[in-house]
């Protein structure tokens, strides 16, 4: 009995040793790095997104709250990006606002997103809800 608790303890330490402790980490720092728009769907009644900002592009979001986005036409954007944790109904969730300038043409786009989601170590997912639909956006390293 005494070698089978042994080596329950040896499975358990390797398999927490081995797993990612990036779940351990702030949003904040979890998000830094470069991520791709790979999806983008509407659900519910009404809306397009059509009218959305953020359709497709690449994101570098950096440690000092500064990003570049490039959309797929090859323009690039400076700007910004913030996390903030807030209460609703005694539940906490993360919301994202991004900002963007392209300095070359002055378009200004942004977008605030009502939650966010890590749902993994290379994904992460955010919402925007408007009325009677949702917008999910999804990222990936």
């Amino acid at each position: 009995m005494k070698k089978l608790y042994i080596v329950i303890l040896f499975c358990s330490l390797f398999i927490i040793t081995g797993c990612s402790k990036d779940f351990l980490k702030s949003y904040d720092r979890r998000i830094v790095g470069t991520w791709k728009i790979t999806d983008v769907k509407r659900n519910g009644l009404g809306g397009s997104t059509d009218n959305l900002p953020f359709q497709a592009g690449t994101f570098s979001f950096n440690s000092d709250g500064t990003l570049t986005y490039e959309n797929p036409a090859g323009e690039s954007f400076q700007g910004t990006w913030n996390i903030e944790n807030k209460p609703y109904n005694d539940v906490y969730y993360q919301s994202l606002e991004i900002t963007a300038i392209n300095f070359t043409t002055q378009q200004v786009i942004g977008e605030y997103y009502d939650d966010m989601d890590f749902t993994g170590t290379d994904r992460f997912k955010t919402q925007i809800n408007q009325g009677l639909h949702t917008y999910v956006t999804k990222f990936e390293r």
